[in-house]
């Protein structure tokens, strides 16, 4: 049996990734500081590593415990942390970064490996913590990959674009799910036509255990749903899944400003688009979940944890305001 190393592991991507890996029938262990709550605690296949990714001693204490053929890195967040990890995890038969769509510095559609050009990272935001220099910081963490993949290691990148699904903790799509189960009108920016392809989260599992084992050292591999809908399709087919009836209303920016909002304060709202071609991981036999499925298991999820992302949009008062302006 082969085993993996994933270094994260409990919350979600990393969740999703223990549990694709198990179903591999790999053994898997878990490296991570303990701070969230462990759901393989009493899975006797996972085995669990407590410490702190960033210290490179903790790296090689869970290298000579677990002697992994992979190590999946789901928070590398930082350019030296992939930089220290494929130093230490040199010998492993892959190593894979888990990197992101925000790590391209071109808006073209769709963006392509090796085609469309990363954001540049100064060393100040490589080492500054903040939403700004996360797109930056992935970037570097790629050249890191492509720098260790030249020195011998087969390492490779995996760049999801924004991802929902059980689990998600982040709840930017769950505010879509909540709206759509609670209200009968919502507002959605513009004319619902923003396009930010999402990547079901166990498809980028599946993404980076395909990678492991069939990709190519020193490449990177976008994910995302080989089907990309639009903000308002999103809408309609969470009504689909939900069973509710609701009509969406298209606010422009001008209608949202009088009620102080902007387009930008609506979860998963994106201009100009952003698409990830993902004919080089198709290559590799991977696919994506259709959207009834992947939504089936989205929505029951936040249905049993109660997860409405209403923090992360606007207020429902903030947007009947605007339903009614609209309506006069």
């Amino acid at each position: 049996m082969e085993r993996a190393l994933v270094v994260g592991g409990t919350r979600f991507i990393g969740r999703h990734t223990v549990a694709e890996f198990l179903d591999a029938d790999y053994d898997v262990t878990i490296l991570n500081r303990g701070r969230h709550e462990n759901p393989f605690a009493d899975d006797p296949a996972v085995d669990h590593v407590e410490g702190d990714r960033r210290d490179r001693e903790t790296l090689e204490a869970a290298r000579r415990r677990v002697d992994p053929d992979v190590v999946v890195d789901c928070v590398a967040y930082f350019p030296k942390d992939v930089r220290v990890a494929t130093d230490v995890f040199a010998d492993v038969d892959a190593y894979v970064y888990v990197s992101s769509g925000a790590a391209y510095g071109a808006e073209r559609v769709p963006k392509r490996e090796g085609d469309t050009a990363l954001a540049s990272c100064t060393d100040e935001q490589a080492t500054t913590d903040s939403r700004e220099t996360y797109g930056p910081r992935k970037a570097e963490g790629d050249r890191a990959v492509f720098a260790a993949a030249a020195d011998g290691v087969r390492a490779m990148s995996v760049r999801p674009t924004v991802v929902y699904g059980p689990y998600d903790y982040t709840e930017r799509f769950a505010y879509w799910v909540d709206r759509v189960q609670s209200f009968d009108r919502v507002v959605v920016p513009g004319d619902g036509l923003s396009l930010w392809q999402m990547a079901y989260v166990e498809d980028v599992a599946s993404a980076l255990r395909v990678v492991a084992e069939s990709g190519t050292a020193g490449e990177a591999y976008n994910v995302g749903d080989e089907h990309a809908p639009t903000l308002g399709q999103w809408v309609d087919l969470l009504a689909a899944t939900c069973g509710t009836s609701v009509e969406t209303v298209g606010a422009s920016e001008r209608d949202l400003a009088r009620a102080g909002l902007a387009p930008e304060d609506f979860p998963v709202y994106r201009d100009p688009p952003h698409l990830l071609s993902v004919a080089k991981l198709r290559d590799l036999g991977w696919s994506s979940t259709d959207h009834e499925t992947a939504l089936d298991r989205t929505v029951a999820e936040h249905r049993e944890n109660d997860r409405t992302g209403r923090e992360y949009g606007p207020d429902r008062a903030i947007e009947r305001d605007v339903l009614d302006a609209l309506a006069e």
